[in-house]
């Protein structure tokens, strides 16, 4: 073990590797509890929990790479992103967990939050008034009925791992629970819009892709000022705000 790398930190967790070793730092023990249970349940390639000691939960890093991530080029073949699209069905499918996850929101609540969301980054100055009102057009699809599904809840694109055409982790399992599958699909594919269509040809194609759209607009809204607040900059090239733009 030569250095220890922060993968990423800030007020609320952090998470280092030590050599093969990742080691999740987070403030609210219910979070590694979650990811815990859920990564038992699920039906697809997880770490393997090497210790827990709250506030500390070890895990051991999986083999394999990324099919790119938020901000930079998508990576990976059609068939490794088949691949995935067809590990996040198998997720999908598999008997529902107990716990409501982040992609569970009840669609009054949901509203709720984005309203309140869409003012405050409108009144701070943060985003252009027409940016986040058509966004928040866009969004509207997203509040519908849906069927709840095993989701992971935050699915972003450098969560899931593949060698070759294969998936061989899938990682970060605290907002895991009930929910809805295309917030999944859309927080996999937010900033790949173009490889979308290689996702479903493993998924599935038996989605509503307006629904998707809106999830992009949704997710992007919700966290543009959380990231700013905790050190990230949404406003780079391909990443949150750059999506919100792609609506115009």
């Amino acid at each position: 073990m030569d250095e220890v790398e922060v993968v990423v930190a800030h007020s609320e967790r952090a998470t280092l590797r030590v050599g093969d070793v990742f080691l999740k730092v987070d403030a609210d023990r219910a979070r590694l509890d979650v990811e815990v249970e859920m990564m038992a349940l699920a039906p697809v390639p997880t770490p393997q929990v090497l210790w827990r000691k709250p506030p500390v939960l070890a895990i051991a890093a999986v083999p394999g790479a990324t099919l790119g991530r938020l901000g930079g080029p998508s990576t990976g073949s059609p068939a490794a992103w088949a691949a995935a699209g067809a590990a996040i069905r198998k997720l999908h499918d598999a008997p529902l967990p107990s716990r409501l996850g982040r992609a569970g929101q009840s669609v009054t609540a949901l509203a709720a939050e984005l309203d309140a969301e869409c003012a405050s980054l409108v009144t701070n100055g943060v985003l252009p008034a027409d940016l986040v009102a058509r966004n928040r057009q866009v969004a509207e699809a997203a509040l519908r009925p849906w069927t709840p599904a095993f989701t992971h809840g935050d699915l972003q694109i450098a969560h899931v791992f593949v060698d070759g055409d294969e998936v061989t982790g899938v990682i970060d399992w605290s907002e895991a629970g009930r929910g809805d599958a295309l917030y999944d699909l859309a927080t996999f594919t937010l900033g790949h819009e173009e490889r979308l269509a290689d996702l479903l040809a493993g998924y599935g194609t038996d989605v509503d892709l307006d629904v998707i759209r809106a999830w992009w607009s949704v997710r992007s809204l919700l966290v543009v000022r959380w990231l700013t607040e905790h050190g990230f900059d949404p406003f780079a090239p391909g990443c949150e705000v750059d999506v919100l733009r792609s609506r115009m």
